[in-house]
């Protein structure tokens, strides 16, 4: 048992996206099979805060673990990796290497400290355990926004074949995960062949259905909703009781005029005829970018007023960070930091009140939830339900009577 401990002693730490969580678990598994200790740090780069904070942990976590060999990955490691170079004791490896065993292997050969005899001081992981499984379908992006540096952090766009896919999700439900969350960087963007035919986003979703009966939901990660295969999509979902009826929309903008200054590829108008189309039945979230170069009080209220003919129940807005290499860095007309911040109150504060009236429009509704951790369970809108009576166990999906709202969770009784 001691020698397992030892062999298994691989911490990580992941920023940013719920993709760099998943890849941070791959990277577990390989480097168990060959390196006895280490952590792993999967860094961000999407906004300057996020790669701050992915350097500052870095820091600390050598200062603590003076003996431990720490491999730094992800985007922001990739895109600066001089600096987190010079970090006691760490060992950069790029994203595109980030799955080679062979580049972890090669880095140890070459380590910043003494790997004889490696131990971890004090580390204490902040990743997120959840009850249902992200399947990773795809990687890497082939359009050109003017505010994003992932692309050149990950690559062009690659889907997964679907055998590799079909395998992890069947893994996964032999596990005792039958919530399942397709991820990757941009996976409305999914597309290979099969049986000679294009197989896209939505053929991926049936295929998985069919061949995985035992899959109880089925939810999806960030979609773009310029991809014509969304109207296929938000179809399935409303044919589908398996496809939980929640979106959760890369949007950036609700003003044309700075949608194509992003390079964005749709519309607000069809934003519009997308969240008609779901005819109520669908629940729609966002990410928004406040205070992009040339967004004038006039082009931020076109946002607001799209939020209010469409009702995403929730909004992730942050404020515009240029990114160094990319076009918005360098555009005229940016918006002063202090503006970004107070549209991001604006926008957050309109999207909690719509959150507020949606759930209290749920009060004596019986719901499916998937069960997480100390009865805390998850509404097929993404929505937390904290379950009042008898203590349910993690991965439970169940049905849940909604009896009250508090502090942004339903309070439900298990049927």
């Amino acid at each position: 048992m001691q020698e397992e401990n030892i062999k298994n002693n691989i911490k990580t730490l992941s920023f940013g996206c719920r993709l760099n969580s998943l890849e941070a678990e791959r990277i577990q598994k390989m480097l168990n099979t060959c390196v006895k200790t280490a952590i792993v740090v999967n860094t961000c780069a999407v906004t300057a805060e996020a790669e701050r904070q992915s350097g500052q942990a870095i820091r600390k976590i050598a200062r603590e673990n003076p003996n431990a060999p720490i491999f730094v990955t992800g985007c922001a490691a990739t895109r600066n990796p001089d600096l987190f170079a010079q970090i006691p004791n760490t060992m950069v490896v790029s994203n595109f290497d980030k799955m080679n065993i062979n580049a972890y292997i090669s880095a140890l050969e070459n380590a910043p400290c003494d790997i004889k005899t490696p131990g971890i001081t004090k580390f204490k992981s902040t990743d997120a355990k959840f009850s249902k499984q992200f399947i990773q379908i795809q990687n890497g992006c082939n359009h050109s926004c003017t505010y994003c540096i992932t692309r050149k952090l990950r690559g062009t766009a690659v889907s997964f074949d679907y055998e590799s896919i079909l395998s992890d999700v069947q893994a996964a439900v032999q596990n005792g995960f039958y919530e399942i969350v397709l991820t990757g960087v941009d996976i409305a963007s999914y597309a290979m062949r099969k049986d000679g035919n294009p197989f896209l986003l939505s053929d991926l979703c049936k295929a998985l259905l069919n061949d995985v009966p035992e899959i109880k939901r089925l939810r999806l990660s960030s979609v773009d909703p310029a991809v014509p295969d969304v109207k296929n999509i938000i179809n399935l979902i409303l044919t589908e009781n398996r496809m939980m009826p929640h979106m959760h929309f890369s949007m950036q903008s609700g003003s044309d005029t700075i949608l194509r200054a992003m390079k964005r590829r749709h519309t607000a108008q069809h934003v519009r005829d997308l969240v008609a189309m779901a005819n109520g039945k669908i629940s729609f979230s966002w990410d928004i970018i406040c205070g992009f170069p040339g967004e004038t009080d006039a082009l931020f209220e076109e946002t607001l007023c799209l939020v209010q003919d469409t009702k995403p129940i929730k909004i992730h807005a942050f404020p515009f960070s240029p990114r160094p290499d990319t076009v918005a860095a360098t555009m005229p007309e940016q918006v002063d930091r202090s503006v970004s911040k107070k549209r991001v109150k604006i926008i957050t504060d309109l999207s909690n009140k719509i959150r507020a009236d949606f759930m209290n429009n749920q009060l004596g509704k019986t719901v499916q939830v998937l069960v997480e951790e100390n009865n805390i369970a998850r509404d097929p809108h993404d929505i937390g339900v904290k379950i009042v009576g008898r203590a349910l166990p993690p991965r439970t999906i169940c049905d849940v009577k909604i009896i009250d709202v508090k502090d942004d969770y339903f309070i439900g009784n298990a049927i």
